[in-house]
């Protein structure tokens, strides 16, 4: 008999902290003319005070500050996709 589930790393997977609080001003990485985005608030999270709110994989919804005049002052969903620090 073949083991189960042969394929792939055993062990934990690492988790990336969490480093973008509501009010971040983030880039946008697509192409739909947007530049500058600013987090109003994260989907599904269940907060706590004091604690930072996104992070990789996350739906976001945001505002441009900075693109395009047609996608300026509207909401649009978002999606965190890297996180570095400046």
């Amino acid at each position: 008999m073949s083991k189960q589930g042969c394929g792939g790393s055993s062990g934990a997977k690492f988790r990336t902290s969490l480093g973008l609080p509501v009010g971040a001003l983030i880039n946008c990485a697509d192409n739909t003319g947007a530049k500058d985005l600013y987090i109003i608030s994260v989907k599904a999270i269940k907060g706590r005070l004091n604690r930072l709110a996104a992070g990789v994989g996350d739906m976001v919804t945001a505002t441009v500050k900075k693109g395009k005049a047609e996608l300026r002052k509207k909401v649009h969903p978002a999606m965190v996709i890297q996180q570095y620090r400046k």
